[in-house]
């Protein structure tokens, strides 16, 4: 194919990453913008397997977050077409928590994946797709590295609760104890009703503050999750949010997961007085 060659991602926090990687030497399309689309059941339209049919990179998530861009791909083949799938570089097995976007090392595998991607394609443009690498990691993502440490030097090991599995990444990069049940946490996740121990679990650490934080995600705050939030209120444990998608969809990666550290810091700076 002449010209940029065309990328397209299933979700716009990927798009976001592989845009900023290929500058003006790439075409990257992402097919979830929306804040208030659910990837788990999207529905796709005919002008993304159009998308799709003309791609010559294909970034899924894998995971069982977008089986329908498996689909997708397999209803429209094209010769010398690569997909990446984060889940296999991310070594996760199905059935395993999807949301790796949340994980800053799988991030970096991403990151350097997308790169040699796009010097395999472009082999003429290898140089620049170095030093956009290199801008991306020490300019793009300077305060999102930043905070990342900062948060875990000054409150590594402080216990708090999520409402499910998305913060299980970024709760262990920071180095924060989560003690919100795993089954709970995949419960919400996969939309699956959760057991009435892990209920009672997750209300005797409200109520007795053995959590001092608790993260939830405002796009799907189930009417369990909702009970938790008035409970945490009650109890003035601090409380904040993250999204599973760009919030604005215009942001970049960057930007929304910045806002959410800055957000998540200042609730952990409350809770623990330093």
């Amino acid at each position: 194919m002449d010209g940029k060659p065309q990328v397209v991602a299933a979700e716009n926090f990927w798009g976001s990453i592989a845009t900023q990687l290929g500058g003006d030497r790439v075409q990257v399309t992402s097919i979830i913008t929306n804040p208030n689309a659910d990837p788990h059941d999207y529905e796709p339209t005919t002008a993304d397997a159009r998308e799709i049919a003309t791609a010559r990179f294909v970034i899924v998530n894998g995971i069982g977050y977008d089986p329908w861009m498996q689909k997708l791909i397999d209803a429209n083949p094209t010769a010398g077409r690569d997909v990446l799938t984060v889940g296999t570089l991310a070594g996760v097995p199905a059935g395993g928590n999807p949301h790796q976007w949340y994980s800053p090392p799988v991030v970096e595998q991403v990151i350097n994946a997308i790169t040699a991607e796009y010097k395999k394609l472009d082999p003429k443009n290898s140089r620049y797709f170095d030093q956009q690498h290199t801008l991306f990691e020490t300019l793009g993502l300077a305060e999102y590295h930043r905070l990342i440490s900062e948060i875990r030097s000054k409150y590594a090991g402080t216990p708090v609760g999520a409402s499910e599995s998305i913060f299980e990444g970024m709760a262990s990069a920071l180095g924060l104890n989560l003690l919100t049940p795993v089954s709970f946490l995949s419960a919400i996740s996969e939309g699956t009703e959760p057991t009435a121990a892990d209920k009672a679990t997750i209300d005797r650490q409200i109520f007795s503050h053995e959590i001092q934080v608790y993260v939830y995600n405002n796009q799907n705050a189930t009417p369990d999750i909702q009970r938790q939030i008035e409970e945490a209120k009650a109890a003035n444990i601090p409380i904040t949010t993250i999204t599973e998608t760009l919030v604005p969809a215009e942001a970049t990666f960057q930007e929304w997961q910045v806002h959410e550290l800055q957000a998540l810091e200042a609730a952990l700076k409350r809770a623990t007085g330093h």
